[in-house]
């Protein structure tokens, strides 16, 4: 599937925010010392709404917290999956409902799987390279045109963290087995 193909789509950010929360998401991005409170506040009155979590996950991201940018980031994946009808889980993706969701949400079917590499570059950071690696194969296998970079991070993954070889021992004769000289 080629996912730069935009024609007639609605991208995820073109939904209606309410004012107030606009208006947060503003002063967020104007004060970095009252910007959590700020995106906090916005998430209260539109929890459903994906550029609000953006704006969460970006924070969080940016500030290192890894933990709090993971949570946001699967919150996104399960919430734009579900408004997909698309499984809950995402190793159940598959060509057939990626391309449905495709037909009818092509914009918010891009922001779902981006939010999929997003929890899979979370993961990297925190240290879990098989979940992240995981997450990053699905996102390959769906992307055949490696429109969204899944497959080059996997394979810099993969070339920097291959599982390390067991070390060589050399071989010592049981004592037994010596003979003297």
């Amino acid at each position: 599937m080629d996912l730069l193909d935009f024609d007639d789509c609605q991208l995820y950010f073109e939904e209606a925010l309410p004012e107030a929360a606009e208006a947060l998401l503003a002063a967020a991005a104007d004060d970095r010392e009252r910007a959590e409170t700020a995106l906090l506040r916005a998430h209260l009155l539109a929890p459903e709404h994906l550029t609000v979590l953006v704006g969460l996950y970006r924070h969080y991201f940016s500030r290192r917290r890894h933990d709090d940018a993971l949570a946001v980031a699967e919150r996104a994946l399960a919430l734009s999956g579900r408004q997909l009808g698309l499984p809950p889980d995402w190793r159940l993706l598959d060509e057939s409902c990626v391309g449905h969701a495709a037909a009818s949400a092509f914009g918010r079917l891009r922001f779902h799987l981006l939010a999929l590499k997003a929890v899979g570059v979370v993961l990297l950071r925190l240290g879990e390279v098989d979940a992240a690696r995981e997450r990053l194969r699905k996102l390959a296998e769906l992307d055949s045109h490696d429109r969204l970079g899944a497959a080059r991070l996997l394979a810099v993954v993969d070339e920097f963290h291959l599982p390390l070889a067991p070390p060589v021992r050399p071989e010592i004769p049981h004592p037994a087995a010596r003979r003297p000289a």
